[in-house]
């Protein structure tokens, strides 16, 4: 069998969109995923799902897999034929031990290719408002390692080691205007006192970058006579970037990605209850707001094994006067059966479209090539019936495919109206309570601030997930968590639960569910 390819791919600093297009491309590729702690969950969602996932992330001090046994893994997949996809936290040739990582697979005669990352050394500074160069405060820039290795221990204890030698105080504290240090947190007191004593004034400005670049990302600035009282006094640890240097003085100026004036969800953590295959889109939009979404997909969308009512429903659309679209999830299920009939949108002929919300609209003109003729200003089946646009129904035919667990009032208003409504459940939700045991915990620890919910099916599961039917513990359950819902259905439902919805979006979309936490934060 010949040799797979290894690929060490930098995953940037955390924001998952700082991965770089090559690096995207191999992940989806990658029949095994090898991934540190500092990449974002995020990015496994790339890899297809049948690869395999092998976590090796490390701590200070604790590490789920040594080096060595690292190197080893990566050949030993390469050699049965896979293609390897080691997944590292910044750039895997700054301090990512992605030099050996490479000298390993040469040795073995594997196939391995660099695809560069991001580096937190100039990530961090930058989502924290410094510039790591500026042509009034720096002209050059260093990186260093906080800490050698002991050569004669694993990598990441404190001890002091043959390696130590290898850092030359006196050229570093003048090697570059700015300096900067990674995995120095723990070594701080070392930084700040051999600076100082080989020439750097104890008034230059220094900024330790706490989770560069993610959500929740803190920034403690000083000077070198003060940085470590400030670290302490803040209780900042692992991982953080420092910055040495003049550039620290922009920070106030210049600072965008954690002011709370900018981004009023900073730091929030915020549960998506979504289905998998939709949860990336208001993960997106929180994420870009300073929120770090936690992604617990409570619903899946389920096909049905029997399409035939559905296709035999397609295949004399010039009988209906009407199809309505409730759910963008519909349309692709429409138009696969379409495809697989040997028919396209032109099948629809003179039906008019109607579409429950801009995003299922959104859906029908990206799928299906078809403009919805109306699309009521509010998401819900009331809305649907108060303005729809004909006053006249008696005669008409509508085709309906939607959920097949969907409320029963828009295909009861449209007969009592006089129109004969074909009611098709081409899909289903279901029940997905994989990680509830996991976010069980994250509640009861009280490490989720909001809990979003975009349909009454998702409130529903979420109950059942944690609670198994007894939801009268849910209230307690959720704690002080601020729920969210996108619109007036969905409040009801929790209401039902037990839960209080303290935002209700007054547009029933996934922007505006954002928009409404924005206005909450930004007013709280």
């Amino acid at each position: 069998m010949p040799n797979g390819t290894v690929y060490l791919i930098g995953a940037g600093p955390g924001d998952p969109g700082l991965i770089t297009v090559r690096g995207r491309e191999r992940l989806g590729a990658a029949d095994v995923v090898v991934y540190d702690r500092l990449a974002h969950p995020a990015l496994l969602d790339y890899a297809r799902p049948e690869a395999e996932r092998v976590y090796v992330g490390k701590a200070s001090a604790r590490h789920a897999m040594k080096q060595p046994e690292i190197n080893a893994l990566l050949v030993e997949q390469a050699l049965q034929g896979k293609t390897v996809a080691r997944l590292k936290g910044g750039d895997p040739f700054v301090f990512g031990r992605g030099g050996e990582e490479a000298e390993a697979c040469r040795a073995a005669g594997v196939p391995f290719e660099v695809v560069p990352g991001v580096t937190s050394a100039i990530a961090a500074p930058a989502y924290a408002g410094i510039p790591v160069t500026h042509r009034d405060a720096a002209s050059s820039f260093a990186v260093i390692t906080g800490h050698e290795r002991d050569d004669a221990t694993e990598s990441g204890t404190r001890e002091p080691g043959a390696a130590e030698g290898r850092r030359n105080w006196a050229t570093i504290a003048h090697a570059a205007d700015t300096l900067i240090f990674l995995m120095g947190v723990e070594s701080l007191p070392e930084i700040a006192a051999r600076l100082q004593e080989h020439g750097r004034s104890p008034e230059t400005p220094v900024a330790l970058v706490q989770w560069g670049t993610w959500p929740r990302q803190r920034v403690v600035t000083g000077t070198l006579a003060t940085i470590v009282e400030e670290r302490l006094r803040a209780g900042l640890t692992p991982p953080a970037v420092c910055v040495v240097g003049d550039v620290v003085r922009l920070r106030e100026e210049l600072r965008w990605f954690d002011d709370p004036a900018v981004r009023p969800l900073l730091g929030k953590r915020a549960l998506v209850t979504r289905a998998r295959e939709q949860a990336s889109a208001l993960s997106d939009l929180l994420r870009a707001r300073g929120a770090e979404p936690v992604e617990f997909p409570v619903i899946k969308i389920a096909r049905l094994e029997d399409y035939s009512g559905l296709d035999s429903a397609l295949s004399r659309l010039r009988q209906y006067d009407w199809a309505v679209f409730t759910s963008a999830n519909a349309v692709p299920i429409v138009a696969e059966r379409l495809e697989a009939s040997g028919r396209d949108a032109r099948a629809f002929g003179t039906t008019k479209i109607a579409a429950i919300g801009p995003a299922t609209a959104e859906a029908l003109r990206q799928q299906l090539g078809l403009r919805a003729d109306f699309v009521p200003t509010e998401a819900v089946a009331e809305a649907v019936i108060a303005q729809w646009p004909e006053a006249e129904m008696q005669g008409k035919r509508v085709l309906l495919p939607r959920a097949a667990e969907a409320r029963e009032i828009l295909p009861e208003k449209l007969h009592e109206r006089g129109a004969t409504v074909d009611v098709l459940p081409v899909y289903e939700t279901v029940l997905d309570a994989s990680s509830a045991e996991s976010l069980r915990a994250q509640l009861q620890n009280g490490e989720l601030d909001i809990l979003t919910f975009t349909s009454s099916s998702t409130v529903r599961n979420f109950a059942q997930a944690l609670t198994e039917g007894d939801t009268a513990s849910l209230p307690v359950l959720v704690g002080n968590a601020l729920v969210a819902a996108i619109g007036p259905i969905t409040a009801d439902t929790a209401r039902e639960l037990g839960l209080t919805p303290q935002i209700v979006a007054e547009e029933h979309t996934i922007p505006g569910l954002v928009a409404a936490l924005e206005e909450h934060y930004r007013h709280a």
